[in-house]
Order: structure tokens, then C-alpha cells, then sequence
């Protein structure tokens, strides 16, 4: 089922000049991201930056997060390894998250990132902390895990 953005964000809002304008779906076990990089965002030539993979990362397993547990949270952690290199002149590139682990209010999500010959480059887990709901929704004005599955058509 397709996910609504939630505000400006730098990585999926398409309202945000900035932004890397990410769609995410949740698919069940795993939440997917398609996206085509461009040269803005490369570090080495025509190579994705390692901070914009791992900017990446941290969102589509938050994603993940918000989808599992029905909440929200911060990151306290990541692991990241780079393995391959991700180019930024070759086409669309894709990446899931899924949740691995919870242990009370530590959450983690493992993340694959697959480049443009769909060999995996980039994994990571991310430890969140997450809130209660209640106080989730006042520390970071969260919405509530239902505004995330409304259909587009019901956004204002």
C-alpha cells in the first residue's frame, strides 16, 4: 500500500525544492523505496555520496518503524556498510527496510540499498528509540500511524 508523506521532509516530500522526493510502500515484512539519482547528489564523480545513502537509510527505516510499531521515534544508532559503489548517471537504484529486533523502546530496522545493476551496495541496521504514542504525539507532533495510509486523494 502506497505511504503519504509526512510534511516537508528533506527526503520525501515533492513540495520540497531540496528534497530527494523518496515514495515508500508498505509491502508488509519489507517497506520499498524506488528512486533515480541524480548528479546533485554525488560525492566522486558520477558515485552517490555516502551521506545521502545513509540519509536514505535512516528514512526508509523509519519508515519501517513507524509502519511496525505504530509510532515514532529518533535514530540512537547506525551501522553502515558500503559496499559497492552506487552511480548516479546509470538509472533508478531501490532499497527495503524491514524491522529486525524490538526490545522495549529499542527498535531495529535492517536496510539493504541495491544500486543500478541491482546488486546489493550499501546495508545498515538502525537502532530507534521510539516513543509512546501519546508522547510521540507531543515531542514530535506525530500524526498517528493512520495518516500514513490515507488514500492521496484524501490529502489536502
Amino acid at each position: 500500500m502506497p505511504m503519504r508523506i509526512w510534511r516537508d521532509t528533506i527526503v520525501c516530500s515533492p513540495t520540497n525544492p531540496y528534497g530527494l522526493k523518496c515514495k515508500f510502500v508498505d509491502e508488509g515484512e519489507y517497506i520499498p523505496c524506488h528512486w533515480v539519482p541524480s548528479e546533485n547528489y554525488q560525492g566522486f564523480f558520477h558515485v552517490l555520496h555516502g551521506g545521502i545513502q545513509a540519509t536514505l537509510i535512516d528514512e526508509i527505516a523509519s519508515w519501517a518503524i513507524f509502519s511496525h510499531e505504530k509510532t515514532a521515534g529518533v535514530t540512537t544508532e547506525m551501522q553502515v556498510k558500503y559496499r559497492r559503489p552506487v552511480r548516479t548517471d546509470q538509472g533508478e537504484i531501490w532499497l527495503r527496510a524491514k524491522v529486525t529486533e524490538v526490545a522495549r523502546r529499542l527498535v531495529t530496522a535492517h536496510v539493504e540499498l541495491f544500486n543500478e545493476k541491482n546488486e546489493l551496495a550499501t546495508e545498515a541496521d538502525v537502532v530507534y528509540m521510539i516513543y509512546p504514542e501519546e508522547v510521540a504525539r507531543k515531542k514530535l507532533d506525530w500524526p498517528g500511524a493512520e495518516a500514513f495510509y490515507k488514500p492521496v486523494e484524501e490529502e489536502e
